[in-house]
This record gives structure tokens, sequence and C-alpha cells, in this order.
């Protein structure tokens, strides 16, 4: 972002300011007003008023360097993703002593620790971590009984069910390949960390020339070359041919959730099936959190963990609301959109699951309503709520965030995958591209 502070913000009110500006990238109409409903409770019992103002995340750094020109930056920033939050770390334009103190006021230990480690840097609080969307892979259960294969959650166990499924009429599988999208590099992404290919190393040197990168690159191309569908993939192509009965496997994020139990008009289940049983799909489609390579350690998953960003020179009742946001006004936080709102304070001191719970009897959906529990089994209910302390991120846990977001923004995975599919490129060749162009990001950045 680049962006430099001026002096005359609203950051710099005192005490007793009336009015707090908060910016939201939550701005689709009804969830802001959602939102706008919690921050009038909050204005009735601080005294304080709540200036909400609904901005798209791509939009960001254009009105934030507007509004540092102007010395009207907000107090606070509310969901915020973590390449947004590093920005605004690098740029040093977060309050981290004031986060901290609101973490430390709620209790560490009521977090997951998890979303407490992402949303750090070298042991310092950069935002105060509010919710989660986990990368779920989706996976036809019924079909998978029908041929005795095992829930694909290893790159062995995928090959093989894709292979297996894959015909005339059913894709194995299908995922993200569009070339400047970001769905493919979060796709991707998570395939990567599940073999063990990380984007630095704990020096911070770049490693997407190692062995587990080429092996990653190769697997994922290779499994869309073969077993998926012709054309670049994204978001709504892979969405509806999972819905059309036309995949077996489809990987996307938890806000498929309630579109796959029918309540979005604009966005239902269309197999066959489907005409006479609406709830069909959702009933046999088994959910994978995590999932592992023959390189990785452990199984990996992927999700975005938002945040609570406190500005530099913020009214001090920036605290006191995002305090309430993540006690008092939580449960209602959640409720704004449950399907992508798990939550990462799992409760309090007095009830350490009281938040987890309520998440899994909210109500989800955009023109019909249905509660999570009354659609998808409690266990897998269960599974996605504690998904988040497997969560992993390239460069975040090195402490290399502002390079993890300018990789991803540049799309350089996403390109080279597009390459491999249509052209066969190579997983050494596209491994050793991603270095290279990693590297050169890296140097110019200063790091």
């Amino acid at each position: 972002m680049g962006i430099t502070a001026c002096s005359g913000s609203s950051g710099d009110a005192s005490p007793e300011t009336d009015t707090l500006t908060v910016w939201t990238t939550e701005d689709l109409p009804d969830r802001v007003a959602s939102q706008q409903a919690i921050m009038d409770r909050f204005a009735e019992s601080s005294g304080t008023e709540v200036e909400l103002v609904a901005i798209a995340e791509d939009q960001l750094t254009s009105v934030l360097s507007s509004a540092a020109a102007s010395g009207e930056l907000p107090d606070v920033i509310g969901a915020l993703s973590l390449n947004g939050m590093n920005q605004l770390s690098t740029d040093g334009l977060l309050d981290t002593s004031a986060a901290t103190a609101v973490v430390e006021e709620l209790g560490e230990d009521t977090f997951s620790p998890r979303s407490l480690e992402l949303t750090s840097s070298d042991g310092e609080q950069l935002s105060v971590p509010s919710d989660a969307f986990a990368q779920l892979l989706f996976y036809r259960q019924d079909l998978f009984e029908q041929a005795g294969l095992d829930a694909p959650t290893t790159f062995e166990a995928i090959e093989k069910a894709a292979d297996t499924l894959h015909s005339d009429e059913v894709a194995g599988i299908v995922a993200a390949t569009a070339p400047a999208d970001s769905f493919t590099q979060q796709t991707f992404e998570q395939f990567a960390l599940a073999n063990g290919c990380e984007l630095v190393g704990d020096d911070g040197g770049v490693t997407l020339n190692s062995d587990q990168c080429q092996e990653s690159f190769t697997f994922y191309a290779d499994l869309l070359r073969n077993y998926s569908v012709p054309g670049n993939q994204d978001a709504d192509t892979t969405r509806a041919s999972y819905f059309a009965g036309d995949a077996a496997m489809t990987v996307w994020s938890s806000f498929l959730l309630d579109e796959l139990a029918g309540l979005r008009s604009d966005a239902v289940p269309t197999c066959a099936e489907c005409t006479d049983d609406p709830a069909f799909l959702a009933e046999n489609t088994g959910i994978v959190t995590a999932l592992q390579g023959p390189d990785g350690e452990q199984p990996a998953g992927y999700g975005e963990i938002v945040s609570w960003n406190i500005l530099t020179d913020a009214s001090p009742v920036a605290q006191d609301l995002v305090t309430f946001m993540m006690g008092e006004g939580y449960q209602d936080w959640l409720a704004v959109a449950p399907e992508g709102k798990i939550p990462v304070r799992l409760g309090t001191a007095e009830n350490p699951t009281e938040y987890s719970d309520a998440w899994q009897g909210l109500e989800a959906g955009v023109d019909s309503k249905a509660l999570l529990s009354s659609v998808y089994p409690p266990e897998t209910l269960a599974e996605i709520s504690q998904s988040t302390n497997q969560f992993d991120r390239w460069g975040i846990p090195q402490g290399q965030g502002a390079l993890a977001a300018a990789v991803s923004g540049q799309f350089i995975a996403p390109q080279i995958i597009a390459s491999m599919v249509s052209s066969g490129t190579s997983g050494e060749d596209a491994a050793i591209q991603a270095q290279d162009e990693a590297e050169s990001l890296q140097a110019d950045l200063g790091q």
C-alpha cells in the first residue's frame, strides 16, 4: 500500500471523542445492515456513535491513500484479511499495543492459538483476530461409498478417487486454474502446504524451488489436466460443475455451506436428483478440512483469518468497540454470515466453548435461512469449527507477510498453474520460475 499517515486524522481524537469511524470490508448490503445494528448497540451502551463505512477490500489501498492524504483515516478497520493486515503493519498504521491490550483483556487462552500466531509478528500482536473461513475439499460421499474409496484426505487418495470416478459424465475433480484469480492462489497454496512446500524458509529465503514445491506444482497441474474439465476454472465454474452433479470433488471455501443447502437463490444445486430433493447434495457431500501430501509432515489446512485492526492515533474508545465486538456482540457478528465466519474466539474463561457451540446453532443463508445444525451432522460442524488450528499460510508464520501479500497479488502461482495445465510446463520449470519471480519481489521489498 505504501501509505503514510498524515496528522489531523480522525485518529487524532481525544478520549472524549463522540464518534468512531469504522471501515468494514464486509460490504454486502445485508451484512452492512447487520453490522450497523450491532454497532448501534455499542453506541447505546457507550455513548459513542459509530460511523460505519463499507469498502470492498480490493479498493482499500486507494481509499486508504486518499484518506491518509486528507488526514481522515478511520479508527478501526474490520474484517480485514491477513494480507491486508500485514500491509497495514508494513505501512506503520497499526496500534499493536491496543490490539495486545484487547486480546489480554478478553483472555489469550479463549482464542484459537493459531489465530493469534497468524495475526502476530515477532511476538507482537498486530490485530485482534475475529473469525475465519476455511478452505475445504467437498466430495460426493455417495459416489465414494459406491466405489469403495477412502475419504480424499491425502494426495494418494485424491488422485485415486479422481482417476476412478472420472468419466465422460462426471469429472473426477474441479478446482481453480484461472491465471489472474486469488481463488487459484488459495486453492493451490493449500495443496502446497499439505506437501511441505513453503514460500520461505525459517531464514526468510524463498524456497519455491524445493523438491516439495516441484512435486506440489506437478501434482496439482496433473490432477486438473487429467481429471477436470477444459478451460480456466474459477469460483463460479467449479461451483456450477459440482452443483450440477458433474464433478465428484471440488475445493471451495466454507461459504459454500449455505449454497450447497439451497439457501441462496442465485446459486442452487441443479443436479438431476436435486429437482426432487433440494437437500440431496448437502446430504451426500463429505467435507475434508485438511490435506496431506507425501512430503508433508502433518495434515495442513488453509483458511483466511480476518481481524479487527486498530489504527495508530485511533481514539481510545476503539479498544472498547473491538472488545465489545469480540464479547457482547460476538455471536451477532458471527451470525452476519456464519458459513464464512467460523469463530476464532471459542468461548470465555467461564465457558470455553460458548461461541463455538453457539456457531453451530446459527442460521445461515441469504434468500432462505436454516440452522447449520439442521443441514450438516454435528461431527462435520465440529471438525469445521476446530479447523482453524490447522490453518497454515505461506510466509506469515516466518514473518514474511508482506512478501506473501506481494506474491499473491502478482498471481505468480496462478499464472504458472494455468500454463502448466494448458501447455504442460514441467513442475521443475514451474518451481524455478516461481522462485525467480518471488525473489525479485523480495528484493523490491528490501527484505
